[in-house]
């Protein structure tokens, strides 16, 4: 039996065995063995590294069991720190960058009375009073934290705000022309440009890239307000406040975006779009960027395209087994339109590139035509929309048909002209992918009618179509079972006396999800197959209500039916359902 280290009456006073009290700690706590902490002793030993870096390397245990089962011995509140929920103010003001690094502490939080701030070893010496008299406090909380969050949040944070200070510092001596928030005039062409050069801005954008990435976000938001820019992260579909950036760095990180997008840097009255290629970690990622002038300057929102998440397999974009089965139907087909809709964000552009993924062969001629290219991919052939030179969507697919193409990827159909060339592609022997924007499967038959296209031309070329959304999936670490009350059974439609059978599950919240209790995104899935009783409704112009009842007979579910599928099989939970389909 292993006996439990004594703990220090004074944890501030230098240790000269705080590696063997740490073993002694995790085999107390039976985080290791006996063996595995005489493994870890002679590995720190022979290659000089601390102990709790041997235990990870050696697989015995991660840095956030090794940080709790120190926590539990201390008393001290163990913390996994979530930058999102950081203020950069807070981080960076309470302490100085080179004093947080050599003590290896970060300020995680600060009141009027009170300051906390995260150690990864509480047997170090703890500069208690020296920050006392730093904050003017008169109570510090220490809690613990892994070593890897700590250097993370201290090189992030302190870098950005000392390129942010740098930036300001440089910027502020330029003379920069009010807004005219009247007129609506904008930083004029003849106003002098701000050198999106300059290293401060360089790092500074760096530095938000790399934080956005790291936090898996889908968009990042620029926000300029009347006196600072917020920055907002899009993740798993909701938006996070980040960080706050002075007005005139931000002009300066704008020009920078603009510059790396190939956007005008010198147009700041119209919208424009670019994109940006970087290098991550050894991945390609791409960014499409968007400017838009807004009351107090162009907000920009750049949308991250990671390879990793939009190319996906067919089977795991999260259709049902009956849906999945007739989508399969789909895509065996040589030639004819299928359609794929939802609003903006419901992951269509995931459900078409990996349905061209599946369908990419050797023998097999892939062309999309894209407003801009989402993704590049090599085994496609992309075709980029661009209307100042008449490149539009109509007129490269009339070029495209000349290209001897064997699956045609329109991005969207938006107006009668390229609704009639995929009509006319599909009818001459090609398989056309695309979108619109319809809120379910049966509502885009009228959609197309609108368009211009003859009810026979649809019945003769589209194959099937298929709306979808975007739930958010409860985190595999924390979710637990949980009972349904009447307000759920009602949301479900379900008897309530019938709800104890079924599983339902919601995440609580931890170190994985971030404390949101969710992880990631599954799409729901309408599947409309057009059969020969839809071919006779569309042929007598049917309305959109007299298709969706025969497609409901021929066993088509509804959006919402699907989510609330994923919601009795514990994948989301009821208010999620609500909140993607509506109440």
């Amino acid at each position: 039996m292993t006996t439990p280290p004594t703990r220090r009456a004074q944890p501030n006073a230098p240790s000269q065995s705080v590696d063997s009290d740490l073993l002694q700690i995790l085999m107390f706590r039976k985080a290791l063995t006996r063996e595995q902490a005489e493994r870890v002793r002679k590995h720190a030993r022979a290659s000089a590294m601390p102990v709790v870096e041997a235990v990870v390397k050696l697989g015995f245990a991660t840095e956030v069991q090794v940080a709790e089962a120190l926590a539990q011995f201390t008393g001290l509140r163990f913390v996994k720190i979530n930058p999102l929920e950081l203020d950069l103010d807070v981080v960076t003001g309470a302490l100085s960058g080179p004093f947080a690094r050599k003590h290896g502490i970060v300020a995680l939080a600060k009141t009027e009375e009170k300051l906390t701030v995260a150690v990864s070893d509480p047997f170090a010496p703890f500069p208690a009073d020296d920050i006392k008299r730093v904050t003017g406090l008169l109570a510090i909380e220490r809690v613990i934290a892994t070593r890897s969050d700590i250097e993370s949040v201290n090189k992030s944070f302190y870098d950005l705000k000392s390129s942010l200070k740098t930036a300001e510092k440089q910027l502020s001596a330029r003379s920069v022309p009010a807004f005219d928030l009247g007129n609506q005039e904008y930083l004029s062409g003849e106003a002098e440009e701000l050198d999106p050069g300059s290293g401060p801005v360089i790092k500074a954008l760096d530095h938000l890239l790399g934080y956005a990435f790291e936090q898996r976000a889908s968009d990042i938001h620029f926000e300029p307000k009347r006196n600072a820019t917020l920055v907002r992260l899009r993740i798993d579909g909701m938006l996070h406040d980040v960080h706050v950036i002075p007005r005139i760095v931000y002009q300066a990180v704008v020009s920078r975006v603009k510059l790396l997008s190939g956007c005008n840097i010198a147009e700041k009255r119209r919208p424009q779009d670019g994109r940006i290629k970087r290098d991550q970690n050894g991945r390609e990622i791409e960014l499409r960027v968007s400017t838009m002038p807004t009351a107090f300057g162009e907000k920009a929102v750049l949308r991250i395209f990671d390879p990793d998440v939009l190319l996906k397999g067919v089977d795991e974009l999260g259709f049902a087994a009956p849906d999945l089965a007739k989508f399969h139907q789909f895509l065996t087909r040589s030639h004819g339109i299928i359609l794929v809709t939802g609003p903006t964000g419901s992951g269509k552009t995931t459900t078409l590139y990996s349905v061209l993924k599946h369908l990419s062969r050797p023998e097999v001629n892939i062309v999309t035509i894209e407003d801009p290219i989402e993704m590049v991919h090599e085994e496609f052939n992309q075709v980029a929309v661009r209307p100042a030179i008449e490149l539009t969507f109509g007129n490269a697919l009339r070029t495209v048909l000349r290209q001897d193409p064997d699956i045609i990827m329109v991005g969207e159909i938006r107006d009668g002209e390229t609704a009639a060339n995929a009509v006319q592609a599909a009818l001459t022997g090609h398989l056309v992918l695309s979108t619109l924007h319809t809120n379910d499967a049966p509502s885009t038959v009228t959609r197309l009618l609108d368009l211009g296209i003859p009810h026979f031309l649809i019945l003769s070329t589209v194959i099937g179509i298929v709306a979808q959304r975007l739930v958010r999936v409860n985190c595999n670490h924390c979710s637990v079972d949980v009972e349904p009350d009447a307000e759920e059974a009602v949301a479900l439609g379900v008897p309530l006396d019938q709800l104890p059978d079924r599983r339902l599950r919601r995440g609580t919240g931890c170190l994985h999800c971030r404390q949101t209790g969710y992880a990631g995104r599954d799409g729901v899935f309408q599947v409309m197959p057009i059969g020969e009783r839809l071919r006779s409704l569309i042929g007598r112009q049917s309305t959109s209500l007299e298709i969706f009842e025969a497609a409901r007979g021929e066993g088509m579910r509804t959006v919402r039916e699907a989510a609330i599928e994923k919601v009795l099989q514990g994948v989301t939970t009821v208010s999620e359902m609500v909140r993607v389909t509506g109440a």
